[in-house]
């Protein structure tokens, strides 16, 4: 407890602090040379344009759900507990339209009864999902959250289109987020969140919406794919992330060289190279796994906190920055310091 003046006790903010962390990759896997089969592109020219070499595919089936149950199931064991108040459900890719698919999550890992929903960031959904956790927590509605980032974003992509269908990936990370104080490790820092809807158009899927539904159109086969307008996205993703991080990290307390490792979202290696060199993070202190898995959408950053902190590069005590960009236009950024745990 703090005090006030005049002698009186202040409450301490309840702070949502990380407890246990898991992930997971379908076991399918596309190779840039199973792309430049089919695809008039080049191995040398996916590497130096998005970093990528591998990336991981649903098989024809498997949906968002069940890649959000694989990694709720090993975030609850990297935590030790399954007693868990909420689900958030970070997507771009639900089960349907309608219902929401966190609720169908929640029950198959064995928690009917609490309250489950999704949320809608795009690419920069987990901290988005960062910041709807910690107001169940702070608001004393839950004590123990869990929150999934899961995308099956092929599921999206236009096979035929080789700006897109060389980046993108499938796949979930989770972590579970428990009440604590704001200064141990593990306790999510302050948030800054900020969206340009005017530029929504840079990042769509035109159909399947109400607005194409209402409209009485038959939309085209190809406005039920996810479009991106590369060049304009590129600029804005380095502009807002970079500035998004900065003011993060000074909100914290902190200056950009106390930072450790930097978890930005893998959207291609251009960008975390934009990125990272105007925040001025030496290469050694910068975590990246899109080289194996690709652009995984809101899945991204968890995914990438849970590889590292398996491999040993991420530790407990480490100040580690996250930023991500994404459609809507939405962006985002954290810091916090890393806990002791063991990932799943």
């Amino acid at each position: 407890m703090s005090t006030e003046p005049g002698g009186k006790r202040a409450p301490v903010t309840r702070a949502a602090v990380i407890a246990g962390i898991g992930s997971y990759v379908p076991p399918g896997v596309v190779t840039n040379d199973d792309l430049t089969a089919r695809l008039d592109t080049s191995d040398e020219w996916i590497r130096s344009r998005t970093g990528i070499a591998t990336r991981h595919v649903v098989s024809p089936g498997t949906a968002t759900s069940d890649l959000a149950v694989e990694a709720g199931q090993r975030a609850m064991k990297s935590a030790g507990s399954a007693d868990i108040d909420a689900v958030v459900l970070v997507t771009t890719t639900p089960d349907h339209l309608c219902p929401a698919t966190a609720p169908a999550v929640a029950a198959r890992l064995g928690l009917t009864g609490v309250p489950a929903f999704d949320v809608a960031a795009v690419c920069t959904g987990f901290l988005y999902g960062l910041a709807t956790a910690s107001g169940l927590i702070a608001a004393g509605i839950a004590e123990r959250v869990l929150l999934v980032a899961a995308d099956a974003f092929t599921t999206l992509i236009d096979p035929d289109d080789r700006t897109t269908a060389v980046i993108f990936a499938d796949g979930a990370g989770a972590v579970v987020l428990r009440a604590g104080e704001p200064g141990e490790p593990g306790a999510v820092g302050p948030l800054v969140l900020g969206s340009d809807g005017a530029l929504a158009h840079l990042i769509e899927v035109p159909a399947g919406g109400s607005r194409q539904r209402s409209s009485g159109r038959v939309a085209p086969p190809e406005d039920h794919f996810f479009r991106m307008r590369g060049r304009d996205t590129y600029r804005h993703a380095v502009e807002r992330m970079t500035a998004a991080s900065a003011e993060a990290v000074r909100r914290r307390g902190w200056r950009l060289p106390d930072i450790d490792r930097l978890a930005a979202h893998q959207a291609n290696a251009r960008i975390l190279t934009a990125v990272a060199d105007r925040l001025e993070i030496p290469a050694g202190r910068r975590l990246s796994n899109i080289e194996s898995v690709g652009n995984t959408g809101g899945a991204s950053i968890p995914l990438l906190l849970s590889q590292a902190a398996r491999d040993g590069r991420l530790t407990g005590g480490q100040k580690v920055l996250l930023t991500a960009f994404g459609g809507g236009l939405t962006w985002g950024a954290t810091a916090l310091t890393w806990p002791d745990l063991t990932p799943s």
